[in-house]
């Protein structure tokens, strides 16, 4: 029987980096912390333009030093191992890989970042592909093309899941894969291009099983 693998992102959808964020940036963010964070997440798709080869521990200080020129750069790496996982994750994970689905992870991360966070997921993870392994950031399909050499899988074998449209849902669609969009966010766009559109994990191992 040929594998069937599920891939994610994983900051976002599988940890909660808003949350994260949060209280790594509320002691030096002046009481503006929500827009501190809003700077940085609007910053980062043109700090991964304007250095697509750089490591993602220089696109946090870099999106930093945009967003807040007076905190210290190396705040949100040397706090990132704080990253918790949402509530519904471990538990959703957990009955993919039960229901036989393989589990791999696509991450704008460096290797080091994510080993970090690892054990916050609560499940095993079968691949991890990173920014730093491809060096490039989605919504460039490095991460995908090199899933798909190391894993062999069929396409259509193969689901992606993921909160971000622009990251992910995107070049999903673009390579023909069956998505999963898991919009936390009620971000407001076009849920026409995916395949399956949730808003938490806890609905994915139903929405899945009825791709």
């Amino acid at each position: 029987m040929e594998q069937r693998w599920i891939t994610f992102d994983c900051y976002g959808t599988l940890l909660d980096w808003r949350s994260a964020y949060r209280r790594i940036l509320e002691p030096v963010a002046d009481g503006r912390v929500e827009d501190l964070m809003h700077a940085i997440n609007a910053a980062e798709p043109e700090v991964q333009r304007d250095l697509p080869t750089a490591s993602y521990k220089d696109i946090l200080r870099e999106c930093l030093a945009r967003a807040a020129p007076d905190v210290d750069r190396d705040r949100l790496a040397d706090g990132w191992h704080a990253m918790e996982a949402f509530s519904d994750t471990p538990a959703a994970l957990a009955a993919l890989h039960q229901a036989g689905w393989k589990l791999g992870i696509l991450t704008n991360c460096d290797n080091d970042l994510f080993e970090a966070t690892r054990a916050a997921l609560g499940e095993p993870i079968d691949l991890v592909v990173t920014a730093e392994e491809t060096r490039s950031y989605k919504p460039a399909l490095g991460h995908f093309e090199a899933f798909e050499a190391r894993t062999g899988v069929a396409r259509a074998n193969w689901v992606h899941a993921a909160v971000s449209w622009y990251h992910d849902m995107v070049p999903a669609r673009d390579l023909g894969l069956r998505r999963v969009w898991v919009d936390r966010e009620h971000s407001g766009h076009d849920a026409s291009i995916v395949t399956a559109h949730i808003h938490d994990m806890a609905s994915l191992p139903p929405a899945v099983a009825r791709l």
